[in-house]
């Protein structure tokens, strides 16, 4: 992603999570629903966690510089492990609310709240699916946390919904139907927050990373001309970007020039064909057969 489109949908996340906080909180008051007024505060917390989440994935795109000669790929996996504790502060918060309101007797709310409701899980479900392309897209533990943190407000609104309705369908008695709701909705917030802390946290203690990017780099080992097999192959994750030391076996009696060639070569090949692998170090080795992970026979 370029700087400029980082910083729109930031802009953009942090203006959808402003204006439905206005929403959510006016409605709430007017309409009497004490849910939709928290849910209208966590609106105010996202905002934040929105800009540190994008400010902190923009940052990590930054080129290696001489204070940072491997990159600023470990900021993203912090902001990830920040912003999936902002979803459990979230959790935590709307859980409070929720059970402060069902130990309170209170008033049904009005059934106009219920299509602002409505509204909310659309608008929000459309930006966390769009977000949430973005994170596949980039492997992106920060953005993968943002898109959650759109779909935890959806949930939780579309809980809320639920309950509502029945508070509305049943009377007096279901007048905290949408507290409930809200509070079942924290249950799954709870577990994608904490998904997301581990993988954050296994990415940046170089953790192994998905087996397919090792089977890309020895397949296109095949591709090059000199390469006998592929000893040993190692790669970590930093950020949205990938490192790998790969030891490549080659003819025991080529030169060194011929060796230093084949591992130019196959390095440009690979980095052109994985455009993620940020860097490749190869060890050259003398080709032994009996050792496993042979490319091709001799």
């Amino acid at each position: 992603m370029e700087r400029q489109e980082v910083i729109g949908y930031a802009l953009l996340t942090t203006l959808v999570n402003f204006i439905l906080m206005i929403v959510k909180i006016a409605t709430g008051v007017i309409g009497n629903s004490y849910a939709l007024i928290a849910d209208g505060i966590e609106s105010a917390s996202d905002i934040l966690v929105s800009l540190i989440t994008w400010l902190g994935f923009g940052l990590s795109l930054r080129p290696a510089d001489e204070g940072h000669p491997f990159g600023h790929g470990r900021i993203e996996s912090l902001a990830g492990i920040f912003s999936g504790m902002a979803l459990l502060g979230a959790a935590a918060l709307i859980a409070y609310q929720s059970i402060h309101e069902i130990l309170t007797p209170h008033h049904s709310p009005s059934w106009f709240t219920l299509p602002v409701l409505l509204l909310v899980v659309v608008i929000k479900e459309v930006l966390a699916r769009k977000i949430s392309v973005l994170s596949e897209q980039s492997d992106s533990r920060a953005l993968e946390g943002d898109a959650w943190h759109h779909r935890s407000d959806a949930m939780t609104s579309g809980a809320v919904a639920v309950g509502l309705t029945l508070a509305l369908l049943g009377g007096p008695k279901y007048a905290a139907a949408d507290d409930w709701g809200a509070l079942v909705a924290c249950a799954i917030i709870v577990f994608n927050g904490g998904r997301i802390i581990a993988r954050s946290v296994h990415e940046n203690i170089d953790g192994k990373v998905d087996e397919s990017v090792d089977e890309d780099i020895r397949r296109y080992a095949e591709d090059v001309e000199g390469i006998c097999a592929i000893e040993k192959c190692r790669v970590r994750k930093s950020g949205v970007f990938y490192f790998a030391e790969v030891h490549v076996q080659v003819d025991p009696h080529c030169t060194v020039t011929v060796g230093h060639e084949i591992a130019h070569e196959f390095e440009e090949y690979v980095t052109d064909k994985m455009p993620k692998l940020k860097d490749l170090v190869i060890h050259i080795e003398p080709y032994n057969r009996m050792v496993e992970g042979r490319v091709r026979g001799m």
